[in-house]
């Protein structure tokens, strides 16, 4: 769904000479002030008034985090989630490691399905 959205974008508005998505009103990169006050406003258009005032995406990196955080809890491979989020599988231990606590009963249910499969198999292990 995302990739139908960025496709859909850079159809209708292309990128700047440099290849960037988005540029300063002026041209060339956007700076950080100019990025946290666009923020703040597509935060407060987007949100009802009490998302606003929470901690929700109170700053982009906050949905890189949810994004990183949603693929691992959905059971994406911590490799493959460090290769898509550009880290290495020793940073992803470190940081996200407590969004797969509680994880052993799903942990388990895969375990115990791949030995019934192993098991019903043709048996030439």
């Amino acid at each position: 769904m995302l990739v139908a959205i960025l496709r859909a974008h850079l159809d209708a508005f292309g990128t700047t000479a440099e290849g960037r998505l988005f540029s300063a009103v002026r041209g060339g990169p956007i700076r950080s002030q100019e990025y946290g006050a666009v923020w703040k406003e597509a935060r407060r258009k987007a949100l009802t008034a009490a998302q606003v005032a929470s901690p929700l995406a109170a700053i982009p990196y906050d949905l890189r985090h949810a994004c990183v955080s949603f693929w691992l809890r959905s059971g994406v491979s911590l490799a493959e989630t460090a290769r898509r989020a550009g880290q290495s599988v020793a940073v992803l231990q470190r940081y996200y490691a407590k969004v797969l606590d509680g994880e052993e009963a799903k942990m388990n249910a895969l375990i115990e399905r791949g030995l019934a499969e192993h098991e019903g198999g043709s048996g030439d292990s």
